[in-house]
């Protein structure tokens, strides 16, 4: 089979897929309340009602020295009228990015529901007692790799990770109070939030808020 036709049967085969399989909930935009917040954790909590699995995951999106995108799935950590919550080291590829372009994306889906919402803008971090609070709810395994400051780092020897581990694990056992000061507990401030109902025609259903000096406003979209 030439690489044309092993192309095209690829394409016909993801073709193919169902999508938005439904029962697909109803959006009617023109009855969105005034502030995104409020909407977000409806459908939030519209999905943790139906069981959908990770709700609150998103895909943080940020760029790089060069510019260059780069991509990742986190979990939500809050959101209220400043923003939207996440967590990650500053010594992280994240962290290196966000120091030197303090701006990202957020993008949820939840494909049960045929929902997306995505929003952008700047990106600040927390203050010294948030970013303590938020590393030490965190598992003790999770602090005890965080102390580790070695993400997304070449791993030659699983032995010497799991060696590592082991001993920030003790240390954190020893001290629960201990911190990574270069934890941090980021805050994006979105200028514009987009919420994507699916609809199995593909007419499918957008409203935009965009942010004012005072408030929001919101905008229709082109499916």
């Amino acid at each position: 089979m030439s690489d044309r036709e092993q192309g095209d049967r690829l394409r016909s085969w993801l073709r193919g897929i169902e999508v938005f399989a439904g029962p697909l909930p109803e959006f009617a935009p023109e009855q969105a309340p005034e502030d995104p917040v409020r909407l977000f954790l409806s459908w939030l909590s519209d999905a943790v009602a139906d069981g959908l699995r990770d709700p609150h995951a998103m895909t943080l999106s940020t760029v790089d020295e060069a510019g260059d995108p780069d991509a990742r799935v986190l979990i939500l950590k809050g959101v209220d009228s400043a923003g939207w919550q996440f967590a990650g080291h500053g010594f992280s590829p994240k962290g290196h990015q966000l120091a030197v372009h303090p701006r990202a994306a957020l993008t949820f889906y939840w494909p049960e529901h045929g929902r997306q919402v995505r929003l952008r803008g700047p990106v600040t971090p927390g203050s010294a007692q948030d970013n303590a609070e938020d590393f030490r709810a965190r598992s003790a395994t999770a602090r005890a790799e965080a102390l580790l400051a070695r993400q997304s780092q070449y791993l030659a020897d699983t032995a010497e990770r799991d060696q590592a581990l082991e001993k920030a694990l003790a240390t954190v056992e020893k001290e629960p109070s201990l911190v990574d000061s270069a934890w941090t507990l980021y805050t994006l401030s979105p200028m514009e939030v987009e919420f994507w109902q699916a609809a199995k025609s593909r007419v499918h259903t957008r409203l935009r808020y965009e942010r004012t000096p005072k408030s929001w406003e919101r905008f229709r979209l082109w499916s």
